[in-house]
């Protein structure tokens, strides 16, 4: 199969010719349909992650279809259609585990980082972390929602109940989940790079009811507000457009330092929040609810072979929603 390895951080992804793997007990081998790429790829390749393995294919936001099961497989079956997300596995019986938290598994181990991810035309995953995909969605539509709308989601529901909710950095993320807001009757405020018209135009194309530069205020102040964009200095800038009583939420696995900021930002019972990873209950809801909506993911599509392209790309800000992988049919 080919596939795109990361050898050394900070240094550009090699296509290699592998062999397909085995699936091993309860792990389903997938033909990879089409991989999303994320910012938390960058941030791989950046070096930015703890515990991350080299070498190792990335790739976290995998549809595909199954093509080979591992001894005591029962719940998935050859041909069908799932969705590989970035948690790939935990140990099932730590505190977090059995207490409905297993994003905060001490031992989790997650796709592309410590286990081969979708950067290639096949991929192994444990079975009991793989979802069932609506029929509704593209192999190349549905797999954004592995992350960017499955981070998106919790990244959401931190928010509580909300009504005016401001967005920072509209990328792959945030055009998922404001369009989950808009469906669930809440005011959406776009915060792009300043003087970033396209993008601007993007979050009012999806519902934002008004959208400007992450450094101007809104028209109005906001109860809650999610960061998707990796750097710290939008947490007091966001905290500044706050109501008394409201959150920051932090979707991203990575963040730039915050820089010192007067209490006087946080008074007020304001708060700060981060999410980190997800659930499998997480991966129901969600997408269960994008099914419904139905969300409509925007997308550019690159080769296999470009995925140092595709990085690039997203690195430079030129990719308006997600840039997804797609390998070409296998031979027959």
């Amino acid at each position: 199969m080919r596939s795109m390895v990361l050898h050394h951080v900070h240094e550009a992804l090699s296509p290699e010719d592998r062999p397909i793997p085995t699936p091993g007990p309860g792990q389903v081998l997938v033909r990879v349909g089409a991989c999303a790429v994320c910012r938390t790829d960058l941030h791989l390749v950046d070096g930015e992650l703890p515990n991350a393995r080299t070498p190792i294919v990335p790739g976290h936001e995998i549809i595909g279809l199954i093509a080979a099961v591992g001894a005591g497989v029962e719940r998935l079956a050859l041909g069908e259609r799932v969705g590989i997300p970035w948690l790939g596995a935990t140990c099932g019986v730590c505190e977090y585990c059995t207490t409905g938290r297993e994003n905060l598994c001490p031992n989790a181990r997650f796709t592309g980082c410590q286990i081969d991810g979708g950067f290639a035309e096949y991929t192994l995953a444990d079975a009991r972390f793989c979802f069932a995909i609506p029929d509704g969605f593209s192999d190349v539509h549905a797999a954004p929602l592995m992350c960017a709308g499955l981070i998106g989601h919790r990244t959401l529901s931190m928010a509580g109940d909300a009504r005016r909710l401001g967005i920072y950095g509209f990328g792959a993320a945030a055009h998922i989940a404001a369009q989950v807001a808009r469906w669930q009757g809440r005011e959406v405020f776009g915060f792009t790079r300043p003087g970033d018209a396209p993008a601007q135009a993007f979050a009012r194309s999806l519902g934002a009811t008004w959208a400007g530069g992450s450094d101007e205020a809104p028209p109005e102040p906001l109860d809650a507000a999610l960061i998707f964009a990796p750097v710290g200095a939008l947490v007091p800038a966001a905290l500044k457009s706050l109501r008394p009583g409201g959150v920051v939420v932090c979707g991203g696995i990575h963040m730039s330092d915050i820089p010192a900021f007067p209490y006087s930002l946080l008074w007020m019972e304001r708060q700060v929040r981060s999410v980190a990873n997800l659930t499998r209950r997480d991966g129901e809801e969600f997408l269960a609810i994008a099914a419904r909506i139905p969300v409509r993911t925007e997308t550019t599509v690159f080769p296999l072979a470009e995925a140092n392209e595709a990085l690039a790309a997203l690195q430079a800000g030129g990719i308006s929603g997600a840039a997804v992988l797609v390998p070409s049919p296998p031979p027959g």
